[in-house]
């Protein structure tokens, strides 16, 4: 829901900690392959606008989508300014998506996806299948699929990265994909057991198991203070916070 938090006036809601003022979780990723930039991002949320404007952001490449929640989607539409611009160069900007999220995005954006579709303004994009692994702008993503309470969606492995978001339960076959992962990023919603999110201490304890070198929890509601919950975490791990920026090698980028 975003922190702070409609209607609440929690010591975190009210914090005056910039770093207790939480957007909806996405993912920037700016590739150097050669010569070359490439914009890829993980998830467009209510709040990608506000994302978007805050990096500068003047075009994207390719967006790929963990799962179908709004949390995730409902910024497609604000994809529709950086897509004119490939549209003019007769292109559009490729969505990689479950076939089930697929499936709610042609529903919720059927002005956009449907072949009746007459809007002239629409978003140019175009949704492509999420496979095992794929293989994006140079990137290699491992598909990890994870659970979010019953519902199966998708982790992301790139080179000796893992992004796992809404994550209840990981199950044994996925551990096996993050052999060797050394930064991680998994979603901590709070102390409290939830019916489909990880508590801290569940996330703390796969970070350990995964054995990354640098571990960044997000997904985080305003049941936890930036500065307090930090000084409480192991070394090497961090709650996330908005605008955070970190340099990976990723050893799969190829020219």
């Amino acid at each position: 829901m975003g922190v702070p938090t409609v209607g609440c006036d929690c010591s975190v809601c009210t914090s005056t900690d910039p770093h207790d003022r939480r957007l909806r979780p996405s993912v920037l990723l700016r590739v150097q392959n050669g010569g070359i930039a490439s914009i890829i991002v993980i998830d467009t949320g209510p709040d990608f606008r506000e994302q978007a404007l805050r990096s500068g952001l003047t075009r994207v490449d390719a967006v790929l989508y963990t799962h179908s929640h709004a949390d995730h989607i409902l910024g497609l539409d604000d994809l529709r300014p950086l897509s004119f611009a490939v549209a003019r160069q007769g292109g559009s900007i490729p969505l990689y998506a479950s076939d089930e999220t697929a499936d709610v995005l042609r529903r919720v954006y059927d002005y956009t996806f449907s072949p009746e579709a007459t809007y002239p303004n629409r978003a140019r994009v175009r949704i492509e299948p999420l496979q095992a692994r794929t293989r994006v702008h140079g990137v290699e993503f491992v598909r990890v699929p994870v659970l979010h309470g019953e519902q199966e969606i998708v982790g992301f492995r790139f080179g000796s990265v893992a992004y796992l978001t809404d994550v209840s339960f990981i199950p044994e076959s996925s551990f096996d994909l993050l052999h060797g992962v050394e930064c991680l990023i998994i979603s901590a919603l709070r102390h409290k057991p939830h019916p489909s999110h990880a508590t801290l201490d569940q996330a703390v304890g796969w970070a350990r198991r995964i054995g990354s070198r640098h571990t960044w929890f997000t997904h985080i509601a305003h049941d936890l203070g930036h500065a307090e919950t930090n000084r409480m975490l192991p070394e090497g791990m961090a709650l996330a916070h908005d605008g955070l920026s970190i340099s990976v090698h990723l050893e799969s980028v190829r020219s």
